[in-house]
């Protein structure tokens, strides 16, 4: 077995594969193509299972000193009507967590902060792959060369790793959704620590900080890459008379802060997430919608289930395709299901499925909703010792 990796891409995933291949007794290379890892980005919810995973990194415990616990809010529409409650008090009993916001940032800088720095290397991009001998990869990143037993590609929705190995794959999609988001710049309090807002091929939700911040994000139904001179001022009049606390929130941020991405996803799946002795994870592997808030969670689960099978198998070559056959199933339902979440959530436009919708989201008992959080989130991590 061997001993030495490059993780491709300096996110979540890849400094958390990072994190679980140095546990393991690796020596670990993470190349990120960005000059600086600045702490960027909004806000995440953490499910049961991405916190086991970073329990199983020996971060868990960093993580939810900085977090709030999502005990209140729910789903409701403009006018404020609540569809369906959140009881957080009832998942944590059932999952020995609650679903827990942080800042990205925050998230970031506390995995990288598990890392010693001279493993870490920006501003370098990763060019090409040579895996022509059987057990080491050749990786060229600009004008440096590195060799591994295995390499790890973490480098998002639109992975260049990817594409090397699976060039005839049609690669992401655009989903049909796009999302304006932000942190505000002043603590408020927004009244309940998570909610989600569902109007026609609209939706607006909120995160509760710890330090008393909200996140807040506007999901719209637009042709890809619409851009706003002022993306603020769009929110404002997009959600115009929304229920409180939606124009407190919009009132409490810079308009400076908004970043705007379009939502694009692997629509179709990948055949497998391993080729020779590269391994892909997280978002270069299933990168999904958003609506259920798996993403970062899925990739967690991507870094630990690859430790525990290099750490458990006698090679690399069987390690990788114990990772295959353990994540890519869980992660493409996962995928799909978020997928069909945004079809009958945020992109529903026709006035009567909307009342279809909000009539049976009212009518469904609480036991039944928390079954359906529990069934992506309730997931062991395995053992890496």
């Amino acid at each position: 077995m061997g001993s030495t990796a490059v993780v491709v891409g300096g996110g979540i995933g890849g400094l958390a594969a990072a994190i679980g291949l140095r546990l393991i007794g690796w020596e670990v290379t993470v190349v990120e193509r960005a000059p600086v890892l600045d702490d960027a980005g909004a806000g995440i919810s953490l499910a049961a299972n991405g916190m086991r995973a970073l329990d199983a990194l020996g971060v868990g415990e960093a993580v939810r000193k900085l977090s709030r616990g999502q005990y209140s809010g729910g789903t409701r529409t403009p006018d404020g009507r609540w569809l369906a409650r959140m009881d957080g008090t009832a998942l944590e009993r059932a999952l020995g967590t609650p679903m827990l916001g942080i800042p990205r940032a925050t998230l970031h800088r506390l995995l990288r902060a598990a890392l010693p720095p001279e493993c870490l290397v920006t501003g370098a991009e990763v060019t090409s792959l040579d895996r022509s001998r059987p057990a080491l990869v050749r990786v060229t990143c600009d004008a440096a060369v590195l060799d591994a037993d295995l390499v790890v590609a973490a480098d998002g929705v639109g992975s260049h790793v990817r594409t090397l190995l699976f060039p005839d794959h049609p690669g992401p999609a655009y989903s049909g959704s796009t999302v304006l988001r932000a942190i505000t710049s002043r603590p408020i309090d927004p009244g309940t620590d998570f909610e989600l807002t569902w109007g026609p091929g609209a939706e607006f939700g909120h995160i509760a900080f710890a330090d008393g911040r909200a996140e807040w994000h506007a999901v719209l139904n637009s042709p890809a890459g619409v851009r706003h001179r002022d993306p603020l001022a769009e929110v404002h009049r997009r959600f115009h008379g929304w229920h409180a606390p939606i124009p407190a929130l919009l009132e409490a941020t810079a308009p400076d802060a908004v970043l705007h991405h379009d939502v694009n996803e692997l629509v179709t799946p990948l055949p497998s997430y391993t080729v020779g002795r590269v391994a892909l994870l997280g978002d270069a592997a299933h990168a999904m919608t958003p609506n259920l808030g798996q993403g970062a969670c899925q990739a967690l689960e991507d870094a630990v289930t690859l430790a525990a099978a290099l750490n458990a198998e006698p090679t690399v070559e069987s390690a990788l395709t114990r990772y295959d056959t353990e994540r890519r199933p869980r992660s493409q339902a996962v995928a799909r299901a978020a997928r069909q979440a945004g079809r009958i959530g945020q992109q529903l436009t026709h006035p009567l499925a909307i009342t279809l919708r909000n009539t049976a989201l009212r009518l469904t008992p609480p036991r039944a909703a928390a079954r359906m959080i529990l069934r992506h989130a309730n997931w062991a991590p395995p053992r890496l010792g």
